[in-house]
This record gives C-alpha cells, structure tokens and sequence, in this order.
C-alpha cells in the first residue's frame, strides 16, 4: 500500500497508452474477422517486401498485404476474398486462384524460391458470422461477470473489482494494438479467459479483506487492506506462475493457431497477478473503504438496535 499512488499512476498511464493505440492503429484481424486468404511462406534468402507486393499486384491480385514475421525469409501474404458473382454457387465460388501454390508462384523468383507453411481461406460471409459470434460472446460473458460481481460484493468492492478487471482486459488489448499481432477468435477467447482469472485473483485478496476488516476492527482500512495484501501474496505469485508456466508451454509448443491465444493469456497473467496486488486494494482505499462497508449484516443491527432505544 505504501507504492499506492505509483501504481495508480502507472496503472493509469498505461490505460492510455492502450486507448491511444486502439484509436491510432486498432487491431489486426485476422481472417476470423475479415475474411480472405492468408499464406505463410519461407524463402531461402531475405525477400525484399515491396517486390513480392509488385509481383502479386502484377499477377492480378487486388490490394496484398505482405508483411515479415520472424526472419526476413519469412513473409505472410493476406488476401481480400475474390467477388462472387450473383448467382454463382458454392462450387464456383471457390477461390481455386488463390491458392497457397499459385500465390506463391507469383511471389517467388528463380533465385528465391521458397515454401507454403500455412495457406487458409475464410470466406466474407462466414467472418462476418464469426465477427459477430464473437462480439456476442464477449457481452454474454462480460454481462455474466458483472452480475456475479453485484451479487458477490458490497457496492465499492464491486466498483474496485470492475474497474481493475476491465483495466486489465484494456491492457491486453492495447497490447495487440500496440505490436498489431493478428487478432483473432483464439486471441478473442484467450482475453475473455483472462478476465476470469483476473476476477478470481481479486476475489482471494477481497475475501481476506472481508475477514480482516473482523479479526482486525482496532486498525486503520489502510493497514488492514496492506496485511491482506500481503497474506495473500505468495498464493497470488505461486498460483500466477504455475498458470504463466502452462501458458507459456501452450505458446512454444502449441502450434501457429494457438500461439494468439496463449500469448493473450500469459500478457494476461503478468497484468491481473500485477493489477491483483498493486491496483485492487488502493482503488478500494481511494473509495473510502470501512469496516461497515464490507459488514452490511452488523451494520444493520446497529441501525435495528439504535431504533429500539427510546
């Protein structure tokens, strides 16, 4: 409690950093989301970007988009979903010309062949649904956490509870926007399970709170919240980083479609562990935090008993 107000202001900071990258750069979705072809290929030498992006515009593809990932041999090439034709079916419809193989024909050069590692397609219709399955799935779960935050906490608990969870999804999101690393439905997935770790990390240090403030009543709201920190600390730590060590397996060694998801979840770890210990209780104490806060039940005898005296 005694590096409070840094927190606060770091905290703070960095919720603007994240808002600002949100607003100037925004995420980078992935086909999930707009739909379209994406090809991954590995070149034998360095590929200059730009010329692959002239060999594609040449070979008849509208508006690529090539970008570098790892080494300069390896490019990721994205590709809006050719225009259907009205009345075109299923089968004519199959983006047959923007295969893996023929992208990749038209990017290489005689002296810089290279290989497909990935090559998928999402139609439009389809990512849109996908879009919007996702969009609903973040308000269902956001909607149910809020809920269970009102009926399980006292009103400024509930408030320092919301406030620092959604500080900490903010930051993960700002995170995606800040080193525009593909957003898709994993990725999407990995910030909704974030939250729920989050809320849990606050709810264990709240709880010790609650049974402070009882065993505590002599002591000041600053010193009880700052011992129920500190209880709880090494659970915090230990719990966080058992959870980052199986994240952090899940991103080596999980595979390129599941790398999004586990680092949205390990960003997430470090924030909520950070946010849990750092954030949670001073924006309690900023609320004037007491005793008869976290106590309605005695509270309300008080006010029974007062009413009985004549």
């Amino acid at each position: 409690m005694r590096a409070r107000h840094a927190a606060l202001a770091v905290f703070v900071i960095l919720m603007v950093a994240a808002i600002g990258a949100l607003a100037a750069k925004g995420f980078n979705y992935a086909l999930d989301f707009t739909g379209g072809t994406v090809v991954e290929v590995e070149f034998e030498k360095p590929m200059d970007v730009e010329g692959v992006r002239q060999r594609l515009d040449a070979a008849g593809y509208d508006s690529p988009i090539v970008q570098t990932f790892g080494s300069g041999n390896d490019i990721v090439i994205r590709l809006q979903p050719p225009e259907q034709e009205e009345g075109a079916g299923p089968q004519e419809a199959t983006p047959t010309e923007q295969t893996g193989t023929a992208i990749l024909q038209a990017a290489q050069t005689p002296d810089n062949p290279g290989r497909v590692i990935r090559s998928d397609f999402v139609g439009p219709q389809i990512g849109n649904e996908l879009a919007l399955n996702g969009v609903y799935a973040a308000v269902f779960v956001a909607l149910g956490f809020l809920a269970y935050i009102a009926i399980r906490f006292e009103f400024k608990f509930a408030i320092a509870a919301v406030v620092a969870t959604l500080g900490d999804i903010l930051l993960v999101c700002g995170w995606f926007a800040f080193n525009q690393h593909e957003f898709d439905l994993t990725v999407l997935a990995g910030i909704l399970s974030v939250m729920g770790f989050s809320i849990n990390d606050k709810i264990v240090v709240f709880d010790r709170v609650r049974e402070n403030f009882r065993l505590l009543a002599k002591l000041e709201p600053k010193e009880v919240l700052n011992r129920s920190v500190n209880q709880t600390l090494s659970r915090t730590i230990i719990t966080s980083f058992v959870a980052f060590l199986t994240v952090l397996a899940l991103y080596l060694y999980g595979g390129q479609s599941l790398k999004g998801m586990a680092e949205s979840q390990m960003v997430g770890i470090v924030i909520g562990t950070l946010s849990s210990i750092l954030v949670a209780c001073p924006i309690l104490l900023l609320l004037g935090v007491t005793k008869q806060d976290l106590m309605p039940k005695a509270r309300a005898d008080v006010e029974a008993e007062l009413a009985r005296r004549p």
